[in-house]
């Protein structure tokens, strides 16, 4: 079996890799010292043979520039620097989810309360709320309640939780959208 370069199925490394060292292919560059001291406008091999003294690597950090701009360092170090920072950054980082919570408008109290507690725990963990109600054949006559029992819903919520979107009628079912209030301490 023959090795096809050009194969679509096959990823290419090379494309991932940075800019750096042998792989740099511009004949001049603007090169920064491992202090961040301006070094000005030298031959690639001449700056990479300055890296290679002091046992560094010279990485390629703005190819677009004119001449681009190398800098000296360590890129072992740097990329576990970089990878660090993206993992603080993941960690404080909190993806707000739709959470959704379906009722039908005849819903006893006791039902009514877990949906409720349900809603209040989406709301503490800082998640959006889609209450649904959805109205089957003859209960599109009763609308009215659907939508009075979102304006008891968004009462019992509103010390947690804001209306983004005013309980609506949409076609056969009643739709409100609730959002996390803003946390003050944060």
């Amino acid at each position: 079996m023959s090795t096809n370069s050009n194969d679509p199925r096959r990823p290419d490394n090379r494309r991932d890799l940075p800019p750096l060292n042998e792989r740099i292919r511009d004949r001049e560059v603007r090169l920064i010292g491992e202090d961040g001291s301006q070094l000005g406008i030298v031959p690639t091999r001449e700056a990479l043979s300055a890296a290679r003294e002091k046992g560094l690597d010279l990485l390629l950090v703005q190819p677009d520039a004119n001449p681009p701009v190398a800098r000296i360092l360590d890129y072992g170090r740097h990329k576990f620097e970089l990878e660090k920072k993206n993992r603080e950054s993941k960690r404080k980082h909190h993806v707000v989810d739709v959470k959704e919570i379906k009722m039908r408008y005849k819903i006893e109290d006791h039902d009514f309360q877990v949906k409720l507690k349900s809603a209040q725990k989406f709301l503490t963990d800082g998640d959006k709320i889609k209450v649904l109600i959805v109205l089957r054949g003859r209960e599109m006559q009763h609308a009215d309640m659907a939508l009075a029992l979102m304006d008891r819903f968004s009462d019992a919520v509103k010390d947690l939780g804001m209306i983004d979107r005013e309980p609506k009628l949409e076609g056969k079912s009643v739709i409100m959208i609730l959002s996390p209030l803003p946390t003050k301490g944060k």
